[in-house]
């Protein structure tokens, strides 16, 4: 029997993606500045514009999406009797993975039959889209539900993910890093490396000094933790800066025999997040200590 694969949008996914593997999407919603935006993959939303207001300084927040919001996504597919699997963002990042399997647990209180998987892909951005991206290939290579849920928990902890940040005050405005660290951190032009820990976190694991370098520690790092038989996807997010991404991309090209490099920017709930000059490398290697 058939059945749908539904992520949501931190995934980050290039929307030709999206739509050339009939993902069904959870939309989380942006406010900034008093105005709320739905981010739906850039069908309608003007990514370019929402960067822009982060560098001009405007703050954006983020909110989890409600029970009502996963019941009524989930529904369409009881309703009808079609499987799904949901691919959702990081539990360590947002309550919304919470709200997902209470919305579960009440259509199962009203159904009597709710084939309904949830699984925590311990990933954000398109660390998360990378995972989904695969789980669809393989969905439409013939792997049955089974063994796509089996697949995807036995890899999800081998996607690694490599951010850096612009402006270390972001972090500070976010309540990631204090304000004094965040103060020292602009004089001396300090890049917070960060990565994705085994349950999900975003932690801090270097410091460099100066943008060049924090962009050659992504590329090492992630050609580092690349095993050369393991053919994957690689793909490369950023916050309004391309340049930087694709120079990113010749780098990695270079080095290692790559099948697909895919560069793409980050969604606007991630971005708030980050603020506008993020990059990050997105990648498949051993697991995650």
């Amino acid at each position: 029997m058939d059945y749908q694969l539904i992520t949501d949008s931190c995934s980050d996914l290039p929307l030709e993606l999206v739509e050339k593997y009939n993902l069904d999407i959870v939309n989380f919603t942006i406010n900034i500045s008093g105005e709320d935006l739905v981010d739906d993959m850039g069908k309608t939303f003007n990514k370019t514009s929402f960067f822009q207001r982060l560098k001009n300084g405007e703050t954006a927040t983020t909110s989890q999406v409600n029970v009502h919001s996963y019941i009524e996504k989930f529904k369409q597919y009881v309703d009808k009797g079609i499987p799904a699997v949901y691919l959702a963002f990081s539990s360590a990042l947002t309550g919304s993975f919470n709200n997902a399997l209470q919305a579960k647990s009440m259509l199962e209180d009203e159904y009597e039959n709710v084939d309904l998987t949830i699984i925590d892909t311990k990933a954000a951005s398109l660390g998360e889209g990378l995972l989904v991206y695969e789980a669809a290939v393989r969905k439409e290579e013939g792997f049955t539900k089974e063994e796509l849920i089996n697949w995807v928990e036995e890899n999800k902890l081998n996607y690694h993910s490599w951010v850096t940040v612009d402006d270390i005050k972001h972090l500070q405005r976010g309540g990631r890093i204090s304000a004094t660290a965040a103060t020292v951190g602009s004089l001396l032009s300090v890049k917070p490396i960060i990565v994705m820990n085994p349950e999900g976190k975003l932690i801090p694991v270097a410091k460099v000094r100066g943008r060049k370098k924090s962009i050659n520690y992504l590329i090492d790092q992630t050609v580092k933790h690349i095993k050369e038989e393991d053919k994957h996807p690689i793909f490369i997010g950023h916050v309004g800066v391309p340049e930087e991404a694709a120079y990113i991309k010749e780098q990695i090209k270079e080095r290692i025999n790559a099948p697909e490099i895919i560069v793409s920017s980050y969604g606007p709930t991630v971005a708030a997040h980050t603020g506008f000059g993020s990059l990050a490398v997105f990648s498949y290697g051993e697991k995650r200590e």
